[in-house]
């Protein structure tokens, strides 16, 4: 241990300063005066003067008790040098530098992963205790501190992004040295940040995968409430953005319910392969402890355990998969988008959105814009962006960790972060949309829509569907040329172009009944949609339990 013979006077007298400022201070004021004792080259290890029973003592007898440890000598430090509190700095005689430090820190986005860290500690701690590594006192003592800062961070009693840490398991890390002592140096025993921090993100990916997977099903079930009350509204169907053929409108947002059903399975699918513990993997060669790695996954709600150690601590499959599904849902979510934007435009006129989801314009006092759906579009490629930034990471690394790896955590979090907001908006912007079945009708039944039915009643007859295609076709030039739909052309001019034709054409081809006729598994006929609705309803019903 260095003594106070080792510090200028002007230390020493700060330092009393702020022990005494650090004995009648909370919690969140204790963590800025041990920030600044960091300074100074200290670090307190479960200094409490008041439970203790002593004031501020003579700073040798400090030392001496172990309530202060020196982390840096004074005489060595250069003029302006901070020794902030670091889990490898044993090797070297300086600090890092403050733009070096500011450019490494990850603190800024990876305190989110706090949860996670302390439950991975706590199982690690519980572990190294069951396994005589540590005594079951130190374990318990362990325990007992992570869970505090965990009540801690909740609460807002301590703020780990003031702290000065470069990562939140630093933070972690230090706070518990800081309330059980010598032990919480003990934590890290047959532990690397490399284990550590791809079992945080796997817990943490596991967890979001389960809430988007969640809110899949809200958005799921939305569109199946509005698909049961427009069973029966008649909407053209599209090909190459040209009307095709009459469907229903609850048809067509089921179509979006079978891409979001198919998203919840890659979900699932990408939680299957994320779920293996990468704890006890160590730094990349694993530990010569004799660990229990089965027994942690346990605990941690993990269905098994990485199974090499060096791909343990550099796989982040999981992490592109991820982003590949998110991806795709906001693929989804865009095309949806994008025929919202379409169908609330005069042009279309199907639609009109909820005052609450739209805004208006700073010159023009009519303008009604989809601002909202425009933006769940325009955030798609920000997604993608994520997982062209992580794939590209990833392609030039060699086993086993590279601190480039740290690049993945903002690429996801900020995914996470972008697609619960995009869903959560859909969802009520969904309930809310006043639906046009009259406007809709009236363009399902223009453009000929009802042209393939009128081939297919030819079929019908007897005429091989080749020739009857192309027989409709002539009689489609016929009818713009003198401005008539299909509907309107008499019979005796139908029979200039086949003696097939009869006069119960009409009623074959009478938009309704078009629909009406689409009764097989997945069509747009309203019995078709109705058994559909059932279908998503149980399968809604049998999967809750794979978002909990």
């Amino acid at each position: 241990m260095k003594g106070r013979n080792r510090f200028t006077s002007e230390e020493i007298n700060r330092i009393r300063e702020l022990l005494d400022l650090r004995s009648r201070a909370g919690a969140a004021g204790q963590q800025r005066i041990t920030k600044e004792l960091r300074r100074l080259g200290f670090y307190i290890s479960d200094y409490d003067p008041a439970r203790r029973g002593f004031g501020v003592a003579d700073l040798d007898d400090l030392i001496e008790r172990g309530v202060i440890s020196i982390t840096g000598d004074p005489a060595e430090r250069e003029e302006g040098e901070e020794k902030p509190f670091k889990l490898w700095g044993g090797r070297f005689k300086k600090g890092t530098a403050d733009e070096a430090a500011k450019f490494l820190d990850s603190l800024p986005f990876d305190l989110r992963l706090y949860r996670e860290d302390i439950r991975g500690s706590i199982a690690h701690a519980r572990m190294l205790g069951r396994q005589g590594i540590i005594s079951p006192l130190e374990a318990d003592a362990l325990i007992r501190g992570l869970e505090e800062i965990l009540k801690e961070i909740e609460s807002g009693r301590i703020r780990p992004e003031e702290s000065g840490c470069e990562d939140i398991h630093s933070f972690i890390e230090e706070r518990l040295v800081e309330k059980v002592g010598e032990a919480g140096k003990k934590l890290h025993t047959a532990r690397s940040r490399n284990d550590q921090v791809a079992t945080d993100f796997r817990l943490y990916l596991k967890g979001e995968g389960r809430e988007l997977e969640s809110l899949l099903k809200e958005l799921i079930s939305t569109l199946i409430g509005r698909a049961r009350e427009t069973k029966e509204v008649i909407m053209p169907g599209y090909t190459h953005l040209q009307r095709a053929q009459p469907v229903t409108f609850a048809h067509h947002l089921l179509a979006y319910c079978e891409m979001l059903r198919r998203d919840c399975w890659r979900l699932q699918d990408c939680r299957r392969r994320m779920d293996l513990c990468p704890l006890g993997a160590g730094a990349l060669a694993g530990t010569t402890f004799q660990v229990d790695r089965e027994y942690v996954a346990r605990e941690l709600g993990f269905q098994g355990i990485c199974t090499n150690t060096l791909d343990a601590v550099s796989d982040r499959d999981f992490a592109v998969e991820f982003l590949f599904a998110c991806s795709l849902i906001m693929v989804h979510l865009s095309r949806f988008a994008e025929e919202l934007i379409l169908w609330s435009s005069g042009e279309f006129g199907f639609i009109e959105m909820d005052d609450a989801y739209t805004t208006g314009s700073s010159i023009m006092p009519q303008k009604k814009n989809p601002d909202v759906v425009e933006l769940v579009r325009g955030k798609t490629g920000r997604v993608f962006g994520h997982l062209m930034a992580l794939l590209t990471v990833l392609k030039g690394l060699p086993l086993a960790y590279n601190k480039d790896l740290q690049e993945d955590k903002e690429a996801v979090f900020d995914t996470v972060d972008t697609l619960k907001a995009c869903v959560r908006v859909m969802i009520p912007l969904v309930e809310t949309l006043e639906v046009r079945p009259e406007r809709m009708r009236e363009a399902a039944a223009g453009d000929f829509t009802n042209a393939t039915d009128l081939a297919d009643y030819l079929v019908l007859k007897g005429v091989p569907f080749r020739e009857a295609h192309g027989i409709v076709g002539q009689v489609v030039l016929r009818c713009i040329k003198e401005g008539k739909n299909l509907n309107d052309l008499p019979l005796d001019l139908y029979r200039e172009y086949s003696p097939a034709f009869g006069p119960d054409l009409y009623e074959h081809i009478d938009i309704a009944a078009c629909v009406a006729r689409r009764r097989l598994i997945g069509g747009p006929a309203p019995e078709s949609v109705e058994k559909a609705i059932q279908d998503f309803e149980r399968w809604l019903e049998e999967n809750r339990k794979e978002c909990r």
